[in-house]
Order: C-alpha cells, then sequence, then structure tokens
C-alpha cells in the first residue's frame, strides 16, 4: 500500500435531488425525493431535507410519502443526469488518465498516476481544487476523500457528506477503522454482518483481534482471508481507468399485477426492443438474450439462451425473449418484467434468424449481469407519475403524450418550465429556469396544443467567449 493519500474517491451529494433542486429554483432548501411514483417505486435519491423526515434510498415510495406527505415527488430525468455526469467525469479525467467510474455520481481517482499528487500537501490541494471547479462548472457540490487505498477514500468521502473533505493520513488508518461497525468494510452486507455478530464480532478492532484463522472458519479461506486484510487498513486494490460493460438490460415494474398473457408478451416484446436501442447506443452487441420475471409473489426467475453469435438486430431479441417467456408460468400474475443481453462485443454476426431458432436447447436459468444504465425506478406504464393525454400522430395513430412529474416543458407564450403534477384532464406547470427566481404556476389542458414536452436547460449557463487574440480568426 502506498505511503501518500494519493487515492481520491468523489462521490456527489444526493446527486439526482441536488440536480433538481438546482433546476428548480421553487424546490431549493426543501425536500425533494426522486424515484418511481407509482405505488410500487422506490426512492432512487432524496435531499437532505427529506433525510430529516427519515426518507432514504431504496425505501419504497408510499413508505416515503407517509414520512413525508410535503415533499416534492418526481420522476427521474437520467438524460439529465448523465449530461453532469459526463462533466464531472472529464473534470476528473484531467486530474489523472486513471479514473474509475463507479455510477454516474461516483469514481476513484489515482492522482499519482497522473503526476497530480505525491503527498499530503498536493493532494489536498488537487482535492480543494476539483471541488471548486464541480460547483463552477456544475453548480452541485461534491464529497471528497483521500487516503492511501480505495477502500479508506471512500470511508473518508462518507465521514465528508455532504460537502465536504476528509484526508485519512497514512499511519492513523488502523485507529480509524477499529471502532467502526464491521459494515463499513466492502463486501460485509447484512447477512455477513449477522455472522459476524453471533460469533462476537461487531467492530473492525474485533476483527483484527479475532486473527486470521478464526475468520476463515466463520467465512470461508477467500472472504475470511479478504476481511481480514481490509481490518488492517491493506488494500491493494488499484483504481481500474476501464471497467468492462457485462449486460445491457431494461426492465419495468407495474403497479397492478399483469394477469393477461397476451399483454405480457406485448411487454417482453417492447422491453426488448427498448434493450436494443441500449445496445446500438453502447454501439455492442450481445450473444446471451436473458429474461426476468417477477411473479405476484415476489419470487423472481430469470431465464436465458445463448446464440451462436453476437447479434444487435430487434427481432432476433425480440424472437428469444418471447421463447424464453413461454417457459415461464405467469398464470398468477407478473409485478416486474426484464430484457437484457449479455455476452456483449463489439461487432455482429450477420443473419443470425437461423441460429435463433436453433438455440432454443440453450435455455438456463440465474442470468445476471452489470446494466450499462439505470433500469426505470419502480414504474412502468401507467406508474401514476404523469396525466397521458392520447392524440393524433403524424401517421393517422394514436400517440401519447405523457406529463411526468418534474420533467421539462415549454410553453409558446409562458416559456420554460416544468410538471409540478398532473390528473383529471389537467397538467400544472411551474415556469421557472436554473437561473430564475421561482416561477409562477399555470394550470392547462393536457391536450393544449401550446404546451410542448422540452430538453432539460443547463444547470450552470456557460460562461460567455472571450475577445479573440490578435491574430486569431
Amino acid at each position: 500500500m502506498r505511503t501518500a493519500p494519493t487515492i481520491l474517491h468523489l462521490d456527489m451529494d444526493a446527486f439526482f435531488a441536488s440536480a433538481e433542486q438546482a433546476s428548480k429554483p421553487s424546490l431549493r432548501g426543501k425536500a425533494v425525493i426522486v424515484g418511481g411514483l407509482g405505488p410500487r417505486g422506490v426512492v432512487s435519491t432524496c435531499s437532505y431535507e427529506a433525510r430529516v423526515f427519515g426518507v432514504h434510498s431504496a425505501m419504497p415510495m408510499a413508505q416515503a410519502r407517509r414520512l413525508a406527505p410535503n415533499a416534492a415527488y418526481l420522476v427521474p430525468r437520467f438524460g439529465l443526469y448523465r449530461q453532469i455526469s459526463e462533466q464531472v467525469m472529464g473534470l476528473l479525467r484531467e486530474l489523472s488518465p486513471l479514473v474509475e467510474p463507479l455510477s454516474l455520481d461516483e469514481a476513484f481517482v489515482d492522482l499519482e498516476a497522473g503526476e497530480t499528487a505525491w503527498d499530503e500537501a498536493s493532494a489536498l490541494l488537487a482535492a480543494r481544487k476539483l471541488r471548486d471547479d464541480i460547483r463552477a462548472v456544475t453548480g452541485l457540490t461534491g464529497s471528497v476523500g483521500l487516503a492511501a487505498c480505495k477502500m479508506l477514500a471512500k470511508i473518508a468521502s462518507e465521514q465528508a457528506k455532504p460537502d465536504g473533505l476528509v484526508l485519512i493520513e497514512p499511519g492513523t488508518e488502523r485507529a480509524l477503522l477499529a471502532p467502526m461497525s464491521v459494515r463499513i468494510l466492502p463486501g460485509v452486507g447484512p447477512a455477513t454482518g449477522d455472522h459476524l455478530r453471533r460469533g462476537g464480532i461487531s467492530t473492525v478492532g474485533e476483527i483484527a483481534e479475532a486473527g486470521e484463522d478464526e475468520l476463515v472458519r466463520l467465512l470461508g479461506k477467500a472472504h475470511g482471508l479478504a476481511l481480514y486484510a481490509m481490518a488492517l487498513a491493506r488494500d491493494e486494490r488499484p483504481v481500474v481507468a476501464e471497467r468492462d460493460t457485462k449486460s445491457v438490460s431494461v426492465e419495468d415494474t407495474y403497479d397492478v399485477d399483469i394477469h393477461d398473457r397476451v399483454r405480457v408478451r406485448m411487454e417482453v416484446q417492447r422491453l426488448a426492443d427498448r434493450c436494443v436501442q441500449r445496445l446500438r447506443g453502447a454501439h455492442l452487441s450481445g450473444r446471451t438474450i436473458v429474461l426476468k420475471v417477477r411473479r405476484y409473489d415476489f419470487s423472481t426467475l430469470t431465464r436465458s439462451e445463448t446464440l451462436r453469435g453476437p447479434t444487435d438486430d430487434p427481432a432476433v431479441v425480440r424472437e428469444a425473449a418471447a421463447r424464453l417467456l413461454e417457459a415461464v408460468d405467469t398464470t398468477g400474475g407478473v409485478r416486474l418484467l426484464g430484457v437484457g443481453v449479455t455476452g456483449l462485443a463489439d461487432y455482429t454476426q450477420e443473419d443470425l434468424f437461423a441460429q435463433a431458432r436453433a438455440a432454443a436447447a440453450g435455455v438456463e436459468e440465474g442470468a445476471s449481469g452489470e446494466r450499462v444504465e439505470e433500469a426505470q425506478v419502480g414504474g412502468g406504464a401507467g406508474a401514476g407519475a404523469g396525466a397521458v393525454d392520447v392524440v393524433e400522430s403524424a401517421g393517422g395513430e394514436p400517440a401519447e403524450r405523457v406529463w411526468w412529474a418534474g420533467h421539462d416543458v415549454r410553453h409558446v407564450e409562458f416559456g420554460h418550465g416544468w410538471v409540478q403534477g398532473s390528473g383529471l384532464g389537467r397538467v400544472t406547470v411551474r415556469f421557472e429556469t436554473p437561473g430564475s427566481g421561482p416561477g409562477r404556476v399555470k394550470t392547462f389542458r393536457v391536450d393544449d396544443p401550446l404546451l410542448e414536452s422540452a430538453e432539460p436547460l443547463p444547470l450552470v449557463e456557460p460562461l460567455p467567449a472571450g475577445p479573440a487574440a490578435p491574430g486569431e480568426g
């Protein structure tokens, strides 16, 4: 392990909720909860003002509403969050070529590899500049941890929240870790934590005192040895710049169980098409098609089928997903469906229809993988997050206009705003922008022809270009 605190961990503060507050002046300083707004939705992120009421991530949305009935409840705007994330990751890559993103709002940086820091003073200087740059570019705040290894840098950033900076000096790690709960260590979840507690171990210091042999006896060789090393503040994991995507997948949770088999088939076909769109957007193809079904009793099944070569053909993926569905009993009702593709490659095998049909014998259970994008948070069609207005499309077919709470709109007369709520044929809009004060509220019919969906505005106005230097065109 290195002797200088040159591993940096950045974690943006309440990222989704903070982005919404920055975008909507009327919500600044107020409780904001982002997630699926249907009865089966879950909290994705909540502001610190909402956490005062006991709301936290992954909480059922129905419970959050009971705890904080007056909070603002918004549907995620992943497009905006990705744009901000790209800005933040760009700032991190200016510090070092070794940046390891963990999610949209979290990453490790090896400052030493970028020759940005080599001791405590230079690491602090780089971290302070980073926090200032993030605020200037995005208007948001992030918490930063500095340490000699990844595990401790992440612990430091947790201690720094919100909007802080904590450096763990080399040589002080064991004393710092000793009184902490075992749950602070990577890989220690509720089950492992309970198992250790039954063995008389509840703090990191007690893990170190128990010794290597006892940890191996309790948890097995691999897990026991790894946990013992971390309790001694030993973490040799490097910052890895490129993390291979393992799968691309989409899923929807439904407010009401789907019992109609035809409807289930239609949903699977729709999910397959969405999955292929994401696959192509990432310039990838894949060999294994995965179907996920969560039934009425919360039992979750996965089925997979491996093709002879990678594909990004929607017809092939639809056909394989439909075939997998035939092996699943959905008569009791379905609450969640998902379609994914694994075994990814950056090329496509042509003409796979024959092999797709021949692959029916390759059905397996338990396929899993890492998603390339966020799945929809707790609400599929009819999630109760917005009103739906059916209008005629240019081709004469009905098209849905959906007014999601928190999403951007533009009115011909009143300009840019966001949906505060909708229902009973009406949609309420607050007209304000990131740079304005709290705006006025107006209500319209959901089919108002002067109201349309809009793209999010940047949270910080770009600086005007300065005058051209002499000799520049």
